[in-house]
């Protein structure tokens, strides 16, 4: 059985690229290595991170292509190229279409601030404040082709403080974000995840 390797696709700083880099680095990511990034703004932060951690990376620019699934068909190319077991996404703010969501069911997975399915979308952190509530989170879980609603792999709660700011909660989020992403892909390398219609169990060896 060969190495374990994920796709991490990402559009901005990449903290939580960098959190399973160093993750697999040190040994903690159930024997997984980062094989490839993908990534639709080629000056974003994160590929410099992929540069110097030595990870080979596949840029584009999405205008350049006549449709999503025409980039979208370029990238399972590249993903079957570097035999790729599991796609994590990590801040990737393009919606994925059937050519990526199909292909992959079952080992697509995401990373979502907040305790779905409540806040789905963009800016849940903020939605969350405004709508007052006491607790939310980050999700952890597997796409399809809706907004957010993928069955649910793991879920951690973060109290929101009175007070509490955009930027005060988006750190605590982003700090629990970069703990559980790296333990759930663990899970994954492990074959410890079975689904089963929404349902997903994680079983302890």
């Amino acid at each position: 059985m060969g190495v374990y390797r994920i796709a991490v696709f990402a559009s901005g700083e990449g903290s939580n690229f960098q959190a399973l880099a160093e993750a697999a680095n040190a040994g903690k990511l159930g024997g997984a290595e980062i094989a490839l990034l993908v990534c639709d703004k080629p000056s974003a932060p994160v590929v410099g991170r992929a540069e110097r951690l030595g990870i080979p990376a596949f840029l584009f620019k999405p205008k350049d292509y006549d449709s999503r699934e025409a980039y979208e068909r370029e990238i399972v190319e590249k993903l079957e190229a570097h035999g790729v077991d599991l796609v994590v996404l990590a801040g990737y703010m393009r919606l994925l279409t059937h050519v990526i969501v199909e292909k992959y069911a079952g080992r697509l997975i995401n990373i979502h601030p907040s305790l779905l399915p409540a806040f789905p979308g963009k800016d849940a952190i903020g939605q969350a404040l405004a709508y007052g509530v006491k607790v939310s989170g980050v999700t952890v879980h597997f796409v399809d082709e809706g907004m957010d609603t993928g069955p649910i792999i793991a879920q951690a709660a973060i109290p929101i403080a009175s007070g509490e700011t955009s930027e005060s909660f988006a750190e605590a989020v982003h700090a629990v974000e970069r703990e559980l992403y790296p333990e759930v892909v663990s899970w994954f390398a492990q074959g410890r995840v079975k689904l089963e219609g929404r349902q997903v169990t994680v079983s302890n060896f």
